[in-house]
């Protein structure tokens, strides 16, 4: 198995908002649906060691978040949401540490930006518009040799061109073996992108849904 969850349970304070008694996926494309505050982006960020969890989260069959947190988050990468950077910083900065901290290979990163179209890499994050930051974190989510790589409503605030790119980029590296949890609220068929499997995420755990 690619990912493995079990007996997984988030809460905050009080309020139980996951509890995912077991859930385990190979290599594939999976979307993942839910309304708005089902919990898709605290799942996503729980397995991108973000948050901190009850239960067991295993990759690759071998490393555990908890036991292995080094070799589990360079192999699992998650670009979110409405990401927010400091506004200080510009994306040539942040391209630079993510591609260092997941050992990213030569070339990986300039071959993002311009896949992406990221001409403003010197302007701080203060100045950019929501889709110019968007794009910044599609790329980093690409960044170093993960396994598994985890998209939180990527679609949005892109333009058709990013769009495109985006696609082609998870068809290339779902080619070299890399595994993708996608949450959207529109289709990707349309693109030519074969989901493997759809799961919504309904009364706190994860259901296996038919592939649309």
């Amino acid at each position: 198995m690619v990912l493995e969850i079990h007996d997984l349970h988030q809460r905050y304070g009080d309020q139980e908002i996951l509890a995912i008694p077991s859930f385990q996926i190979g290599h594939g494309i999976y979307w993942i649906q839910g309304e708005n505050g089902a919990g898709k982006s605290t799942l996503f960020r729980t397995l991108a060691g973000m948050l901190p969890y009850q239960g067991t989260v295993l990759l690759n069959n071998h490393y555990d978040l908890r036991k292995d947190p080094v070799d589990y988050r360079l192999g699992l990468n998650l670009g979110e949401a409405e990401p927010l950077y400091p506004s200080f910083l510009t994306p040539a900065d942040l391209i630079a540490f993510v591609a260092e901290a997941k050992r990213s290979p030569a070339g990986q990163a300039e071959k993002l930006i311009n896949a992406l179209g990221i001409q403003y890499l010197n302007n701080t994050f203060g100045s950019c518009s929501s889709g110019m930051v968007k794009k910044v974190s599609l790329a980093v989510a690409f960044l170093g040799k993960p396994s598994v790589i985890i998209l939180d409503e990527p679609l949005i605030t892109i333009d058709l061109e990013a769009r495109a790119a985006l696609f082609e980029l998870i068809k290339t590296y779902y080619g070299a073996g890399v595994t993708f949890l996608l949450s959207s609220h529109q289709t990707f068929q349309q693109e030519g992108l074969e989901v493997t499997q759809t799961f919504a995420l309904m009364n706190k755990t994860l259901v296996e849904f038919p592939v649309p």
